[in-house]
């Protein structure tokens, strides 16, 4: 996703930032880098130009591609030497990479959890070392060894991925009862829960009226939750719950926790004979934006990575200066301590709104025609 407007002030704030700075010695004059570098370390900042490490959990959906790609650009246009690596969804693997990145001398640590639960032990071995570490996109749990979190609204995504379930069934199936399904995502990100929970504030009053009717009973996210977000899982689990619920009956909508397994979703639903169900999703992969334009896929919620990447550097920037980070929008207890988390807000797009929504992403707008 080309960077928008957003991050684009987001990253003049970080450089007026440094500029000032930079003039707040004698004016007119600009001291040595090695006794700037002295006079950061000194206010507990580390030296311009240290190794910074981003371990990401895979590059198996486009913002997680996007991901490696613009971190590694944006902290080598910020003077820094970026090891950006990703898991391949397995845990060890994650581990060791975050080893390596110790043992080469980062000064920060940017890890999106595969399961934000057991990293606990090799995190605090970074803490020991003096490392700084900034959750990227999901909580770090059960560890002390965390400065701060920087993601889109865990809750509140859920809520939007629920209201805009509830307005494309009211715009497109007509009046209710609907018949509906609910699917989560990997029970080992600490998003996915949220992001359930957020759906159901929205949701479980319908279903209570009777507005919505979750045909096959399903409705914990123990049951609904997709392993790993493999989006054949949640084919076959929708394909599943066509058999065994709807031979006599026509499902409505779904709701769905990204646009992967959104696109899967209406797979199952096609080959079954069935009408288009209201989907909605997440992420605003490229794929799924041509399926919004086209009428199928209902909705995604974006969460643009180049927002989040910006607002991430606010944090590695001040790390570095020795400065006091920013006052965090919220917090979240992780098990071990309350977290500071720095939130931006998911944006819902339908056809209704694509071309607004994506009037600063030429790449985007080249998909609505």
């Amino acid at each position: 996703m080309k960077l928008t407007k957003k991050a684009v002030v987001i990253a003049a704030a970080i450089s007026l930032g440094l500029s000032l700075a930079a003039c707040s010695g004698t004016r007119g004059e600009t001291p040595p880098q090695s006794a700037s570098n002295e006079a950061t370390a000194a206010t507990g900042g580390f030296e311009a130009g240290s190794t910074i490490g981003v371990s990401l959990p895979w590059l198996g959906t486009q913002n997680w591609k996007e991901a490696e790609t613009q971190f590694a650009t944006a902290l080598t246009e910020a003077g820094y030497k970026p090891i950006v690596q990703a898991a391949d969804n397995k845990v060890p693997q994650q581990q060791s990479q975050i080893e390596a990145m110790i043992e080469s001398g980062a000064k920060v640590l940017v890890v999106a959890p595969i399961d934000g639960k057991q990293l606990g032990t090799v995190l605090e071995k970074a803490k020991d070392a003096g490392i700084k570490i900034i959750g990227y996109d999901r909580l770090l749990e059960n560890t002390t060894a965390v400065d701060a979190v920087t993601q889109y609204g865990s809750i509140e995504t859920g809520r939007v991925q629920g209201e805009a379930l509830l307005a494309g069934l009211a715009e497109r199936k007509g009046a209710g009862p609907y018949n509906i399904e609910l699917f989560g995502g990997g029970p080992a990100d600490p998003n996915a829960p949220n992001f359930f929970t957020g759906a159901m504030e929205v949701l479980q009053p319908k279903i209570d009226d009777g507005t919505l009717v979750v045909v096959s009973g399903q409705v914990e996210f123990t049951q609904v939750a997709t392993a790993e977000w493999d989006n054949a899982t949640a084919q076959k689990r929708m394909e599943s719950l066509l058999a065994g619920n709807y031979q006599d009956k026509k499902i409505d909508g779904v709701l769905t926790p990204n646009d992967g397994i959104a696109r899967a979703i209406l797979t199952a639903c096609e080959d079954a004979g069935q009408d288009i169900p209201v989907v909605d999703g997440l992420d605003a992969e490229d794929e799924s934006v041509v399926s919004i334009w086209e009428g199928k896929q209902y909705a995604t919620v974006a969460k643009p990575t180049p927002e989040l990447i910006a607002q991430t550097m606010v944090l590695i920037q001040a790390l570095q200066s020795g400065a006091e980070l920013p006052p965090p929008t919220s917090t979240a207890n992780n098990g071990k301590i309350d977290v500071p988390l720095y939130e931006l807000t998911p944006v819902v797009i339908t056809k209704a709104n694509a071309k607004q929504a994506f009037a600063d992403d030429p790449a985007k707008l080249e998909l609505l025609k």
